[in-house]
């Protein structure tokens, strides 16, 4: 076989599976992906009651008014084209800086509630930095704050937090948790904002 065959032949063949590979089964994929689960497929959008896209259930927000409940922190501000994290080391001086403020950040928004009881996520940013969730506990910490803000009764929060919480995938793996956007549209709801 000649050298400019086998150069037209690796050209064709590089063609076919480029376009194979590259694009038609890119194109069957989210196809398939639309028809089988069309909401996760378009990014798990969360819309609010006019019809108005909010966020992702998958990326987490940065939540600023005191009267709703408050995400983990992020070392990336929430910035979904720098997802990760600096991996700090506990000793570390940023770390122990970022921490400390975290926690006189906690005592100045929510002083009924003592920093022994502040739960570690609300503190501490996942590896990602865009988890939009917090644990039940750290949703219900935030609760005597809430409360104090928008004159709705602590059982009425618990309620909504409750009815929030996702369970552990098939019952054992992971932890429960609770949707930090979805929980505040329900309260956005109930404060009639």
């Amino acid at each position: 076989m000649s050298p400019m065959k086998v150069i037209l032949s690796s050209i064709r063949i590089s063609l076919f599976l480029m376009l194979l590979c590259g694009l038609l089964y890119n194109v069957i994929i989210t196809g398939i992906a639309q028809a089988v689960m069309p909401g996760k497929a378009s990014g798990s959008i969360i819309y609010n009651e006019k019809g108005d896209i909010v966020g992702s259930e998958l990326i987490g927000q940065s939540f600023t008014d005191p009267q709703f409940f408050q995400s983990r922190v992020s070392s990336i501000e929430y910035k979904a084209e720098g997802s990760g994290t600096p991996n700090y080391a506990p000793s570390n001086p940023d770390m122990i800086k970022r921490v400390q403020e975290s926690i006189e950040a906690w005592k100045a928004k929510n002083p009924d509630v003592p920093v022994s009881e502040l739960p570690i996520d609300l503190i501490s940013n996942s590896g990602s930095g865009l988890d939009p969730h917090i644990s039940p506990e750290a949703a219900l910490a935030q609760i005597p704050r809430i409360s104090k803000l928008t004159g709705i009764a602590p059982g009425q929060l618990e309620s909504l937090v409750s009815s929030n919480t996702q369970a552990r995938e098939f019952g054992i793996l992971g932890e429960p948790a609770v949707n930090v956007l979805k929980l505040n549209l329900d309260l956005q709801k109930k404060i009639g904002k």
